[in-house]
């Protein structure tokens, strides 16, 4: 499993050769520097770790300094670590959008936007009740939720009111429809999780 890290640019659509209006997502992909490779004898697995966008050196510890200096290159922000790369990979290689191509299906994993405290109806498709004579302020309510004096308590998982997005979410099988080497960005099928300048990590 190889992969790098990009920024959700934003949404787009571009017409096929069938004149079909596709939706996609534009991720700036890249270049990503190769910080540190580990391997089963010392780490007792083996993994290529990357790392993504430029990081003030006042804003960056002492160790991640030193973990970047042993690679030759500047502060990152995001570190991310692979299974495996086709080619074998060195400390402060660059990983770029060149090992895609036009077609191939990805996986992008993301974290979605924070929605904050939300009802039942947003959270979860309640469809509300019926407005009727004597309603008043009951037609986003959840309804009972207990039973009861047995069990006398709320059942794990009872579908509530609560925090709403934030999650780490996994989109799989999106194909690559574009790729812009000079530009470092991929255009691909469909909609990711997150807001416009959030990380991504694209999985092959």
């Amino acid at each position: 499993m190889s992969g790098i890290i990009g920024k959700k640019v934003g949404m787009t659509s571009i017409f096929d050769e069938q004149g079909r209006n596709i939706p996609c997502t534009v991720i700036e992909a890249g270049p990503c520097v190769v910080t540190q490779i580990r391997t089963e004898e010392k780490d007792g697995y083996a993994a290529v770790q990357i790392a993504f966008d430029e990081k003030k050196e006042k804003n960056t510890t002492a160790s991640l300094k030193g973990h970047f200096a042993k690679a030759n290159t500047t502060p990152k922000r995001k570190l991310v670590e692979f299974g495996t790369f086709p080619d074998e990979k060195a400390l402060g290689d660059v990983v770029t959008v060149s090992i895609f191509s036009e077609g191939d299906f990805i996986d992008v994993v993301g974290t979605s936007k924070g929605k904050g405290f939300q009802g039942v109806v947003k959270r979860h498709g309640f469809a509300g009740s019926a407005q009727t004579h004597g309603q008043k302020s009951r037609l986003r309510a959840p309804g009972s939720v207990g039973a009861a004096s047995w069990p006398s308590r709320v059942f794990k998982g009872m579908r509530m009111a609560g925090r709403m997005g934030g999650d780490r979410v996994k989109v799989q099988n999106l194909q690559i429809l574009k790729v812009y080497e000079d530009k470092n960005l991929i255009v691909v099928s469909g909609s990711i999780p997150g807001a416009k300048g959030s990380y991504v990590i694209v999985d092959k």
